[in-house]
């Protein structure tokens, strides 16, 4: 097994040009399954390094590469590539150069640490010292399109493009919130179920000042609105985590107006797929008979998104003993509860034991731009952190 200090020259080598990759991605952001500029760049790097890969996977964007080394079983690292349709506010030399596009989650930093993690695995398996084979998942479309979930139905974990059948998966995120040089993980549930909800109510249209004469939808939907916030105050244990929010409102035309049909819009989040289908039915439950109550009636419809992203217990402890051994115990911590944003890395891990952690990009002193802000952008001191926990969790002992 390699040491940490091979592990650290090797990744001081790489570090300079991984920091102008990563800038350089940063300017060409590139959105959902039209990431081909960067699936470009993440071929001609792993050609490079010398590295078999596949391209056009996943509706096209999508890369999947394999350093060969002895076993049976593979064990891959993951990182998505998308950008988010957000106007980049950073004032960074490397800012978007595409209007209304940037790189405002960090993909951009995830899919150079996977580069890094892949030159320096490269480098180990020609000194013959990787354990076992690793696949390499470079994904389009995690903001919203699934793109975890396609890179799947296109062989990525079966071994039928490149490379024996993955056993394991390991993936990270970039955290605002966490000082670089550090790194996090827990053990089971680790981001939520993301489901939108779609509320329509049906009532009698009539003239504002003789409400009496139709039946009103505003009103209905309004007390929908209060209503769904009782599905987790009063009816969920308070200690399993979930978030019903209805964020949009659409209904009528004038002051004067009581319009017929009003559309709410919304999102649920949960961390367990029991309690996902018990919210779910409450919601339903919930809007008609509250419609009803109010003369009106209700249609109800969900459109799955994301289920829970769950990390496997033996895998998480095992990643943790490598990336103590790689970072320092001091830098390696436990999130102290899961986070109810939502993550396709899901996909992977309903297939194969999979781990999930975030890394550190908080600088001290500086403000803390929240994940899809505007003035958000990756910080370049975190991806040596970034590529030593990658390759510190792909060379974890397999059972």
């Amino acid at each position: 097994m390699p040491t940490t200090e091979r592990l650290r020259a090797l990744i001081a080598h790489e570090l300079p040009s991984l920091i102008a990759l990563r800038r350089d991605l940063h300017a060409h952001p590139e959105t959902a399954f039209e990431e081909r500029r960067t699936s470009e760049v993440v071929q001609r790097e792993l050609a490079a390094a010398g590295i078999e890969h596949r391209g056009g996977l996943a509706r096209g964007t999508g890369v999947l590469a394999h350093i060969a080394a002895a076993g049976e079983r593979a064990t891959a690292l993951r990182a998505d590539m998308d950008a988010l349709p957000i106007t980049e506010a950073t004032g960074a030399a490397w800012s978007s150069t595409i209007p209304g596009r940037m790189h405002a989650c960090g993909h951009d930093g995830h899919t150079t640490i996977l580069v890094g993690a892949a030159r320096v695995l490269a480098a180990l398996g020609r000194e013959g010292r990787l354990p076992h084979p690793i696949t390499l998942v470079f994904q389009p479309a995690e903001e919203g399109g699934g793109g975890g979930r396609h890179m799947i139905e296109s062989g990525a974990l079966d071994g039928s493009l490149l490379g024996p059948p993955v056993e394991r998966i390991m993936g990270l995120h970039c955290w605002p919130w966490l000082e670089t040089g550090a790194v996090a993980l827990r053990a089971g549930p680790v981001m939520a179920s993301a489901d939108e909800v779609k509320i329509a109510v049906h009532g009698t249209g009539s003239h504002a000042a003789m409400p009496h004469t139709g039946r009103d939808a505003v009103l209905a939907a309004s007390a929908i609105v209060v209503a769904l916030q009782q599905i987790v105050s009063r009816t969920l244990d308070p200690l399993d985590a979930a978030v019903v929010g209805i964020s949009s409102i659409h209904g009528g035309t004038a002051g004067n107006v009581m319009p017929e049909r009003v559309e709410l819009l919304g999102t649920m989040r949960t961390l367990r797929e029991s309690t996902r289908t018990e919210v779910k039915e409450r919601i339903e439950r919930v809007a008609t008979n509250t419609a009803l109550a109010h003369g009106c009636t209700a249609t109800v419809a969900f459109r799955d998104g994301y289920p829970v992203t769950v990390n496997d217990e033996a895998l998480t402890e095992a990643a943790g003993r490598q990336l103590t051994r790689a970072v320092g115990s001091a830098n390696t911590r436990t999130m102290p509860a899961p986070v109810m944003g939502a993550e396709d890395f899901s996909y992977y891990g309903q297939r194969v034991p999979a781990c999930y952690i975030v890394l550190g990009t908080y600088r001290e002193g500086a403000p803390v731009h929240p994940l899809h802000s505007p003035h958000f952008d990756f910080n370049d001191e975190a991806i040596a952190t970034g590529v030593m926990a990658m390759c510190a969790m792909a060379l974890a002992p397999t059972n």
